[in-house]
């Protein structure tokens, strides 16, 4: 499956929210590809949560991927699953889930970004691009310069985080991006499938 250019990023941090009556919504108004990223759940939720999500992806010809879970996204027959720096390393990730599965990196530099590609990334998530509340303990913001950095050193998709809007697509894309992974610029929104519409409408013009 392609590298969709939105990535909507699940926020579930308590086992008693059910986010599938939300993700069916975004899935309606034409999201690509659902992260299921899901703290505070024990490992039989996530594995039960991402079963029915890959089943809504599936109906609405979307990837599911799941966040840092190599181990559930096997398990449920997610599309893939992005890792980060302390995850299991980019060529032990791909190794395990196989050449055809979605597997992303999380890159801040270039010579990071060089050594996924090499281990056998799919695309790099790059960010945070801007400050963003969605996910605390984050590093300083790298700015378009910094994404520009990682995009031109690389031939894999990048998808910007963190801190992204409708507005802030243009400018991403131009500075190299293929597209761009969001929580709060949906999750939070007064209408989330129409915040989704928004997105994929900016990322169509500016490409």
């Amino acid at each position: 499956m392609p590298i969709g250019r939105l990535h909507v990023i699940t926020n579930l941090r308590e086992s008693r929210d059910d986010p599938l009556p939300m993700i069916r919504r975004v899935l309606e108004a034409g999201a690509p590809v659902v992260q299921v990223r899901a703290k505070g759940v024990s490992d039989r939720e996530l594995f039960e949560l991402t079963s029915r999500v890959v089943d809504v992806c599936a109906a609405h010809g979307a990837a599911c991927i799941v966040n840092d879970r190599v181990d559930v996204a096997l398990a449920t027959g997610a599309h893939g699953a992005p890792v980060g720096g302390d995850d299991l390393p980019v060529d032990v990730a791909r190794a395990v889930l196989g050449d055809d599965a979605i597997l992303g990196a999380t890159a801040r530099d270039a010579a990071t970004a060089r050594a996924h590609e090499t281990d056998g990334a799919s695309y790099l998530g790059v960010g945070p691009c801007f400050a963003t509340r969605s996910k605390a303990g984050l590093p300083d913001p790298l700015g378009l310069e910094g994404l520009r950095a990682v995009a031109d050193t690389v031939d894999v998709p990048v998808i910007a985080i963190a801190g992204v809007t409708a507005d802030r697509v243009p400018e991403l894309l131009e500075a190299g991006a293929h597209g761009v992974a969001v929580i709060g610029a949906v999750w939070d929104a007064d209408d989330p499938p129409a915040a989704v519409e928004r997105l994929l409408r900016a990322l169509e013009n500016g490409a």
